[in-house]
């Protein structure tokens, strides 16, 4: 793959029918190109983390991916609430997810944690009342 191959999504607020419908549209296309199964694995967990957070959290939003030879960069952008105090966020375990949302089995408080795990750099803005935008780079070679 010699230039980045683009893809987006819109991310519903609330459908958690179609929630990670494009994290997996984006492991099957790593999949057809080749990457290794270990880089696909923690590519789909990090992106389906971001995606369900903006379904539970954001009510929705958008996201960004360009697939290199190499790594993969996703952005994932909204226009939710914004995140108040993003180290206590960033706390295996926190979670600010509503009890209805948490009796569907989500909001365990591991999203963020999970991203920056599986991550190999990664980077969050957030402003209140005006969204969150992280952005997250995974490399392709085993670690």
């Amino acid at each position: 793959m010699n230039d980045a191959l683009h893809l987006e999504f819109t991310v519903e607020g609330n459908n958690f029918l179609s929630a990670g419908s494009a994290s997996d549209e984006v492991k099957n296309t790593l999949k057809k190109l080749g990457i290794k199964a270990q880089a696909v694995r923690r590519v789909a967990i990090a992106m389906y983390e971001g995606e369900i957070n903006m379904v539970i959290h954001a009510g929705g939003g958008n996201a960004y991916v360009d697939m290199f030879a190499d790594h993969i960069k996703i952005v994932l952008a909204d226009t939710g609430k914004g995140i108040e105090d993003i180290q206590l966020a960033m706390q295996a375990g926190y979670s600010t997810a509503p009890e209805d949302i948490l009796a569907l089995g989500f909001g365990a408080g591991m999203g963020l944690p999970n991203m920056i795990k599986y991550s190999d750099r990664f980077d969050i803005q957030s402003t209140i009342g005006e969204g969150t935008t992280i952005t997250m780079e995974i490399d392709f070679d085993q670690r």
